[in-house]
């Protein structure tokens, strides 16, 4: 991972920091119906014109992980010695409603059939479709580029196969981070049925840092009772978010922000998940609705432009905020992973700065100890680094040799 790489994933995790702010000043006063799901059309980003991403009108009869679709890709620039695919298949989305889900397939060519296969999460910073893996490792436009995609190349060499989800699913759902679990999960089913990948009885992994690793923690953790089928060697994720409400209130999310743009992105990405209890645009003033217009189809850079310097008052009606509505704030908490009871099954191996003032550390050594409790074999590494940045790259190859000592069968170690 690039210093660049590095940047990405920490802002991408002050945009999950700060979200649950304008999430509250959004929701006010709102009151879903229960069961009710009708999204907000001009929430919604602008659908990719490629029929390969259109949902399929069966998804109900068919179980999560079926594979709905699939196609031969050119290999992505800084990708050799490997054949590429694409994977549509059936997932779920934040509600219980099935949805079709998107995941990337490298298949080394001197692959051993079921050998290791390799989910890994990337950092998707975005509301539009554009800037998801399945399109994003194509582009030659700098602004979407994934610098650091090249690197897992290391994976390939190794001879595993790495599957890469569009983890913010469909509606890009920014924010959504169970959804990220459920969709990791379900790309891990279909390529181990998509037999290009001769991954049927492969040991499975996962890897994820900043926001990718908030989508692989969610995973481990919902894989006991979501996917009780699929077994797990072992997770490695690091810098994650397990509170996103202490994140929010620890950003001093009443004032101006330079990563305000991130805050604002993730909560259209949370109002596309849960558009009843969180009608966004309902509740934004003159320059919020400016900045939706701007941020509905927006990557990174972008985002990070239009929002630099402002705040959750200054877009909302009235400067609401400070979870005053309790719908809102309970959609911010279903999301934050320290308050899941769910337990991983598979070990993990979780990575951090004990310094990190992007996220609260709290929150991580809390969710760690609640794991070791109930008996999960997880090993924990504090990078001598003093921030979330440079913590991504040192925890970076100890993710990677933990999993494959995984893959070889070797004990998991634990720090409990």
């Amino acid at each position: 991972m690039t210093m660049t790489g590095s940047r990405r994933a920490a802002t991408g995790f002050a945009a999950t920091l700060l979200a649950t702010s304008l999430l509250a000043a959004a929701a006010a006063e709102a009151a879903p119906r229960p069961g009710e799901f009708k999204p907000d059309p001009a929430a919604l980003p602008t659908p990719l014109h490629d029929r390969f991403y259109a949902k399929p009108g069966n998804l109900d009869g068919k179980r999560n992980g079926d594979i709905l679709a699939t196609r031969a890709r050119a290999n992505p620039p800084g990708f050799f010695d490997v054949r590429t695919f694409q994977v549509k298949f059936r997932s779920t989305d934040s509600q219980g409603a099935p949805i079709a889900a998107v995941t990337t397939v490298l298949v080394p060519n001197r692959r051993v059939p079921n050998g290791p296969l390799f989910s890994f999460q990337h950092v998707v910073n975005a509301t539009g479709l554009q800037c998801a893996p399945s399109q994003a490792l194509w582009t030659s436009d700098p602004n979407l580029t994934i610098r650091e995609a090249p690197g897992l190349n290391a994976a390939l060499q190794r001879g595993w196969t790495v599957a890469i989800p569009d983890h913010l699913g469909p509606r890009s759902a920014y924010g959504a981070a169970k959804l990220g679990g459920q969709i990791t999960l379900d790309g891990i089913r279909a390529v181990k049925s998509f037999r290009p990948a001769a991954a049927r009885n492969s040991r499975v992994g996962m890897a994820g840092y900043s926001g990718g690793g908030m989508a692989t923690a969610w995973a481990a953790a919902l894989q006991p009772t979501y996917a009780k089928d699929l077994k797990l060697a072992g997770a490695a994720y690091g810098g994650v978010p397990m509170n996103l409400v202490k994140m929010a209130e620890g950003l001093g999310y009443a004032n101006p922000h330079p990563a305000f743009g991130l805050a604002f992105a993730a909560a259209i990405g949370m109002a596309r998940e849960y558009p009843q209890a969180i009608p966004m645009r309902r509740y934004l003033s003159p320059l919020g609705h400016q900045m939706f217009r701007q941020l509905r189809n927006a990557c990174t850079n972008d985002i990070l432009r239009v929002g630099a310097g402002h705040s959750a008052r200054q877009v909302a009606i009235g400067g609401r905020q400070i979870f005053n509505d309790r719908t809102a704030r309970s959609k911010v908490e279903e999301n934050s992973l320290a308050l899941y009871r769910g337990i991983p099954k598979t070990p993990v191996f979780e990575w951090h700065s004990p310094t990190d003032v992007l996220i609260p550390v709290m929150s991580i050594d809390a969710t760690n100890r609640r794991y070791c409790r109930a008996g999960a074999r997880v090993q924990s590494l504090l990078t001598p680094s003093p921030d979330h940045m440079s913590a991504a790259v040192i925890g970076l190859l100890p993710a990677f040799q933990y999993l494959q000592d995984r893959f070889d069968g070797r004990p998991a170690p634990s720090t409990c």
